[in-house]
């Protein structure tokens, strides 16, 4: 977080009143929260801790680690240290008068072994999952969620333009992701992004030039095989860029703990024919898609609309990869964590809302040849969407 940043007191009263009447109307006592992206949003810090949120009254935060930096960042009233979480059954039977029958934890991303020891804080309560209650409140972004967004597009769009003025032949891929990645991070970029999929890790430095993009296995999870290492066969790797070769660069950022995800295309000195034309087309799978939102439409359809647009124009076997390792999905939404829900992907039925903020990115791979693709976040509104990217929706070529 930058300094002085603060999540207002009214962000944190609203979600607390929201994430209460979904406790309420699925019979759940109280809510207990643990997840470092959770915590954030329903109390303005990451601070170690462990948040109460009762279906009905005043959350109880217990701190374990540090409590005046979460004094000075969260707003909740009902705030105390511990030195174990072993205090915290008791904490809440004195802060309550009584304990919740029905307790919802977070199943979706706490550790097998982490719940089983909670199980024995809480052996008379009936433990529930309550991890689709919290992506249900956190899929509509209020006002100020937007504006954060917003500023972390200001971010992302000031990086891209340093990109073109110092892409250049013979620096590697890492060399060049490294320099955007430290711009960035002077204007505020946090470095590390929050992913919820314990299998997917965020990192900022997606660049895949030439033939490393032609070898992608996977959308998303790219395997340049030029350089990458054994631990981490994905991003950016070793091949140093060239002139004339189709660039993919998705670059991921984050300020005050919002994310933004776009992608763009770059060429030193002229893109290839072949891959112009790619390109361009995925900018008009992009629009076309776009031209489509609405809320109520389903996610699912919009991926539909995005198939028929890419078969049509002749792209059916390199869109969304190559055959036999092709991904089902084109785009996520973004907030705290770099993918939230909904997902924008084959068969599902999440319809759109507004308030939700997307990242759209449908790509392609030619392989052993290149990649292309472009990536936007958009809002959704009343009457359909409006684009939160500031980076234009272009190929740069340099």
């Amino acid at each position: 977080m930058t300094e002085d940043f603060r999540f207002p007191a009214n962000e944190i009263e609203q979600r607390k009143q929201r994430i209460q009447k979904e406790l309420q109307q699925n019979g759940m006592d109280g809510l207990f929260i643990v997840q470092r992206a959770d915590l954030l949003y329903f109390t303005g810090t990451a601070q170690s801790a462990f948040l109460y949120m009762p279906a009905t009254g005043e959350p109880l935060l217990c701190v374990k680690r540090y409590l005046p930096r979460a004094q000075k960042e969260s707003s909740i009233k009902n705030m105390v240290k511990i030195e174990s979480i072993r205090e915290v059954p008791s904490l809440i039977s004195d802060f309550f008068g009584k304990f919740p029958r029905v307790l919802a934890f977070e199943f979706d991303v706490i550790p097998v072994q982490d719940f089983n020891f909670y199980r024995t804080l809480f052996p008379a309560q009936e433990l529930v999952d309550g991890s689709a209650l919290i992506q249900k409140v956190r899929m509509v972004k209020s006002s100020w969620e937007i504006q954060q967004i917003e500023r972390t597009a200001e971010l992302s769009y000031k990086t891209f333009e340093y990109m073109k003025t110092v892409i250049r032949p013979g620096l590697t891929e890492m060399e060049f992701a490294s320099m955007y990645e430290a711009f960035a991070r002077r204007l505020g970029h946090g470095g590390m992004l929050r992913v919820r999929d314990y299998q997917t890790e965020g990192y900022s430095w997606h660049v895949l030039s030439g033939r490393s993009g032609g070898m992608a296995g996977l959308l998303d999870s790219p395997v340049s095989g030029e350089g990458t290492s054994v631990a981490f066969p994905c991003g950016a790797g070793n091949k140093p860029l060239e002139a004339n070769e189709p660039i993919m660069v998705d670059f991921s950022s984050v300020l005050n703990g919002y994310h933004m995800d776009e992608t763009r295309m770059f060429a030193i000195g002229a893109m290839p024919h072949k891959a112009m034309e790619a390109c361009k087309a995925e900018i008009e799978i992009h629009n076309t898609v776009l031209e489509k939102v609405k809320p109520g439409i389903a996610t699912g359809e919009l991926y539909e609309i995005s198939l028929a647009k890419a078969k049509s124009m002749g792209y059916e076997e390199q869109f969304l990869g190559p055959p036999g390792y092709k991904v089902t999905f084109i785009g996520h939404a973004v907030g705290l964590e770099l993918v939230e829900a909904p997902v924008i992907a084959r068969g599902r039925e999440d319809c759109l809302l507004p308030g939700m903020t997307i990242a759209l990115e449908p790509k392609m791979i030619f392989q052993d040849e290149f990649s292309a693709g472009i990536e936007s976040v958009f809002l959704v509104t009343e009457e359909g969407f409006r684009l939160i990217s500031k980076t234009p929706v272009e190929i740069f070529v340099c």
